[in-house]
């Protein structure tokens, strides 16, 4: 990639995170999440401006950025049926038709269901080596019960397979068994009762878990304990063994399991700190997911930390640059 399309591809995400909300800006506590209800939504103004953006002598950019990314999914939604109905034409054809490159590819995620992006990434990083351990895992553990059951049909309905069945056909060895696992969605609610005793029992377990034919102990207490009692379990894990657990997961895995492994564990340590992670190398990489950016995939996790002890998630004044500051709690969603 050139300088100079480089620059046009961050230029274009800059350009969308203004309308969004999230650029140049730390948000504030208690106004975290997704894009919130446009409060003057009209569906019939909002149809026309964009029928005019795409039948007029030009493409106009800026009004097909402007409605789209200043309406929740939800709004998106009831536009594109209004659009079909008032005209007999897909929207998101439609606007395709006239777009191209980064924009094309936005629009893509924005005007789809959140199920069915989910089910698009998750195909597109099974069938991209390298992928599965990062964005997999991103999905599949991120997710809530609910919308990982969504996610999933629509893989079937869009795909005609099983996601387990490409899980089973496209990974193998630790990395498969870590997201059929997550895939079951069998991770335990939060009780809101501390156990310290099966924390003192995961801790031994993943300490003699350091030999060969032992990583089911740690797919099965990573991918079904609740968060909260992970963190507990990472905090106790330390002060026994004086290191992190992430720097025996180095030590003990290689490969594709290894960055699943640690991936998992940055999200159950602080889901919102590892969104925010992606987006600040989303901002910094023209080819990076757009989809993540701008298809929601990130942006309603931090819906759910709006209790508990507020902080800061960025870790140097690099990041800082790019306004990616979130006030959150740990835990997944």
């Amino acid at each position: 990639m050139s300088v100079t399309s480089k620059k046009m591809g961050l230029s274009l995400t800059q350009e969308i995170l203004s309308h969004l909300g999230l650029a140049n800006k730390t948000a504030a506590w208690g106004t975290l999440g997704t894009l919130r209800t446009f409060l003057s939504f009209s569906v019939d103004k909002d149809v026309q401006r964009l029928l005019r953006a795409i039948t007029g002598p030009g493409v106009d950019r800026t009004a097909i950025v402007d409605v789209l990314t200043n309406r929740s999914r939800e709004q998106r939604q009831v536009i594109a049926q209004a659009f079909q109905e008032r005209t007999q034409q897909d929207l998101l054809k439609s606007l395709q038709a006239a777009l191209s490159g980064h924009l094309e590819g936005i629009v893509v995620a924005l005007l789809q269901p959140a199920a069915r992006l989910d089910a698009r990434e998750l195909r597109t990083a099974l069938k991209d080596s390298g992928a599965a351990e990062d964005v997999g895992v991103e999905i599949l553990a991120t997710r809530t019960p609910p919308q990982l059951q969504e996610c999933l049909a629509a893989y079937k309905h869009d795909f005609q397979v099983e996601a387990e069945e490409d899980i089973k056909s496209e990974t193998s060895g630790t990395l498969r068994d870590l997201l059929l696992a997550l895939a079951k969605g069998a991770r335990e609610s939060y009780s809101e009762i501390i156990d310290y005793n099966l924390a003192e029992q995961d801790v031994q377990a993943l300490k003699q878990a350091e030999g060969p034919s032992t990583e089911g102990i740690w797919v099965l207490i990573l991918t079904q304990r609740n968060p909260e009692h992970l963190v507990r379990v990472f905090d106790q894990y330390q002060r026994r063994t004086g290191h992190e657990l992430e720097h025996t997961v180095r030590n003990r895995f290689h490969g594709d399991a290894q960055r699943a492994l640690l991936s998992l564990a940055s999200v159950i340590r602080n889901t919102a700190l590892y969104f925010a992670d992606k987006l600040h190398q989303a901002l910094r990489v023209a080819t990076y997911r757009y989809e993540f950016v701008l298809g929601d995939s990130a942006l309603p996790s931090f819906s759910s930390y709006q209790n508990g002890d507020g902080y800061n998630t960025s870790k140097n004044n690099d990041k800082n640059q790019h306004g990616v500051g979130v006030h959150g709690a740990p835990g997944l969603m």
